[in-house]
């Protein structure tokens, strides 16, 4: 190739030599993705830490009922679990009652009027699979005045953490995914719940609806752009060499697979253990990405892909399966979170596929430039695999 560079006329040979700098910049960039997202990872994609509160306005109170995963309560309160057997018992949490008031309770600031609300802890217990149970008030010395929360407590849990926020004032409940940038909220006062001032019954339900729908549809969305297993497998999917139909229809099965077991997962009809799923997960991009060496007609790469995004489907459904919504939110949640996902992908796609072509239309990406990255992709599903069977 270099001999032949040096015969065009300079100005096509610079043409060339820039063409191929700039397709081998891509490729590593690409395998620099794979690799930076294997890192990021640690094996955990579909696992992020999640935590609920229900914030009820009550007078001049708020009432909040918390729930933690244990792994949360030990990076909050590591001496919680004294005798270090990775459980918790009854006694250990009573014991610690003084201690989760400081660091939990004292950690949600509620305010109204501007002044700072006092936080008192009334009860504590575990829930089922260690979970602990967290209820509370904060006693305000103003009424009638909307309450503004802050959750101080995401500082203290681990980076990507989300705390679903229920806010409830006389019955009517709006929802809020925060997380360490997003972590304020306000909750309607008890007494102008039903003012003649007050929006319409109707009015306010569907204002409520909107500020839920938007919450699941953000949180689906943050969902996939920090899913790094499900972004290698789209690149991967997307590396084979095909006309841009193909690569569409493999996409469109792909979507319309995970939509159905998410929606069967959230809705209690079928969740098969994460213990089954995440490996699983790491083998269809293993697969996709050894695949991508020998495949040949990649208008048929559909039916393999449906069932992978079966498998992918119910990966998502774990962050909605932990938040414990009541069944009348569920098709709210279901249907914008899965928007949100779908929102996600779309993102991805818009970048990944113009790039992609570009580099097909050069002699250095097909095929050395591909199999570098579908190889990139490949160790990383391998590497997954090992480290999702073995932590179990």
């Amino acid at each position: 190739m270099s001999a032949q560079v040096g015969k065009l006329p300079s100005s096509v040979a610079r043409s060339v030599l820039a063409a191929k700098r700039t397709a081998g910049l891509a490729i590593v960039a690409m395998a620099m993705f794979v690799v930076g997202f294997l890192w990021a990872s640690h094996a955990e994609a579909h696992t992020i830490g999640l935590s609920t509160g229900e914030y009820t306005a009550r007078g001049a109170s708020v009432v909040g009922t918390l729930a933690f995963a244990r792994a949360e309560v030990g990076s909050l309160v590591p001496s919680i679990d004294a005798n270090r057997d990775g459980h918790l018992t009854p006694a250990e949490v009573a014991s610690a009652r003084s201690v989760l008031k400081d660091k939990v309770l004292g950690r949600i600031a509620v305010s109204a009027g501007g002044e700072r609300c006092a936080p008192v802890i009334t009860d504590v217990g575990l829930m089922e699979e260690d979970g602990l149970l967290l209820s509370g008030r904060w006693d305000c010395a103003r009424t009638g005045e909307p309450f503004e929360v802050e959750v101080g407590v995401l500082d203290d849990l681990a980076r990507g953490h989300r705390h679903i926020a229920r806010a409830v004032t006389r019955g009517a409940t709006h929802d809020e995914v925060l997380h360490g940038g997003e972590r304020r909220f306000t909750i309607a006062p008890d007494e102008d719940a039903r003012s003649p001032g007050a929006a319409p019954e109707a009015k306010r339900e569907a204002s409520e609806r909107g500020t839920s729908a938007w919450a699941f549809f953000k949180m689906g969305l943050e969902h996939i752009l920090t899913g790094y297993d499900h972004l290698v497998f789209i690149l991967g999917l997307v590396l084979v060499r095909a006309h841009l139909r193909s690569l569409l229809v493999i996409v469109t099965a792909f979507t319309i697979a995970h939509s159905i077991t998410l929606a069967l997962a959230v809705l209690d009809v079928w969740a098969p253990s994460p213990q089954i799923i995440e490996p699983a997960i790491a083998l269809s991009i293993a697969y996709v990405g050894i695949e991508n060496f020998f495949v040949k007609d990649a208008s048929k790469r559909w039916r393999i892909t449906f069932p992978f995004g079966l498998v992918h489907g119910f990966g998502f459904a774990g962050a909605l399966q932990e938040v414990a919504l009541p069944r009348s939110a569920v098709p709210t949640a279901l249907v914008s979170f899965n928007l949100g996902v779908e929102g996600g992908q779309l993102a991805v796609l818009a970048l990944l596929l113009p790039l992609v072509l570009f580099l097909r239309g050069t002699t250095w990406f097909e095929p050395r430039g591909a199999r570098v990255v579908s190889g990139a992709v490949a160790v990383a599903g391998g590497v997954w695999f090992v480290a999702r069977v073995v932590n179990g």
